[in-house]
């Protein structure tokens, strides 16, 4: 029987189970995908977690779980084309990809995956993917740009960072120690993320000044880029809301559509970008792969296979 991951309540990541489903059929200008893998996102953790956040996303109990997915096609609807049986595809349904089968409308975020990427960076790539574009666009980088990339190691930052490293930019990054020589492989000068930031940047900056900053950690990145005199319409953020923002953009992966996520997916198949795994967990240890998010230090994505 056709598996899906399930939360009937709110609450720590116990809520979570695996059920048996009805295999899934397509509707007219549906398809049906058999999952091979789907990446956690940091937008999952909360909708199960809290039930103010799930509310804003029109989530209720009970409610399936998973943003993005990688697999083939398993079935087409009435009227599909441009896709066929046996075809290999990813892309993004709201909370139903910790599953056997998603089923997605073709003309929806579903694209055609390229044959280098493997189905654990396809299954991971389309919020994080949308996202980076959308962030790093908003900000137009160019050459003589020095930009401020938190939370750099986590999957949203790496490829942004990498994006504003192929504009020429500068790239300062905060993440854990633990990931510093990774980083510096890709182009990014690391700094560690706490109290006294803007110290540490300045530490770093030899001179030079911040002019831009990609935040995908929170309002302490906001703080110290005011800190640094960067001026708040070259802060993007998509961790700090409402006054944490003091008025940055919060330009996110909505501004990004499937045009750009074929554009890094090509990015990544030909090898201009990594976005790395962190860590691979069978769909029936999707708890164990939550409290490997909770820990912290991500570097990349934790993904969840069927097989």
């Amino acid at each position: 029987m056709p598996r899906s991951v399930r939360f009937d309540e709110f609450g720590s990541r116990e809520v979570l189970h695996l059920i048996e489903t009805a295999r899934p059929w397509p509707g007219a200008g549906q398809l049906v995908v058999r999952v091979m893998a789907a990446g956690l996102n940091a937008i999952d953790a909360k909708a199960f977690q809290d039930e103010r956040v799930a509310a804003r996303f029109g989530v209720t109990t009970p409610s399936g779980l998973g943003q993005d997915f990688a697999g083939f096609v398993e079935e087409v609807g009435d009227g599909v084309t441009g896709f066929t049986v046996g075809e290999a595809v990813f892309g993004s349904v709201p909370f139903a990809t910790f599953a056997d089968f998603v089923v997605v409308h073709a003309d929806g975020a579903v694209l055609h995956k390229p044959d280098p990427l493997t189905f654990e960076v396809a299954g991971s790539l389309a919020t994080v993917g949308r996202t980076a574009m959308a962030t790093t666009a908003s900000l137009r980088l160019r050459e003589h740009d020095t930009v401020l990339v938190s939370a750099v190691a986590g999957g949203v930052g790496v490829l942004a960072a990498q994006l504003a490293v192929r504009a020429g930019a500068t790239v300062i990054g905060t993440a854990s120690e633990v990931h510093h020589d990774y980083l510096e492989g890709l182009g990014v000068v690391p700094v560690t993320y706490g109290d006294g930031l803007a110290d540490r940047i300045r530490d770093v900056l030899d001179g030079d000044r911040i002019t831009a900053v990609l935040d995908n950690h929170g309002a302490e990145t906001i703080e110290a880029a005011l800190e640094l005199g960067v001026p708040v319409d070259r802060i993007n953020t998509i961790a700090a809301f409402g006054p944490a923002a003091h008025g940055a953009r919060t330009v996110g992966g909505s501004a990004a559509g499937n045009a750009e996520l074929a554009e890094i997916a090509a990015m990544l198949a030909e090898d201009e970008c990594l976005l790395p795994i962190d860590s691979i967990f069978p769909i029936e240890r999707v708890a164990e792969a939550f409290a490997r998010l909770e820990a912290g230090h991500v570097r990349g994505k934790i993904v969840l296979v069927t097989d």
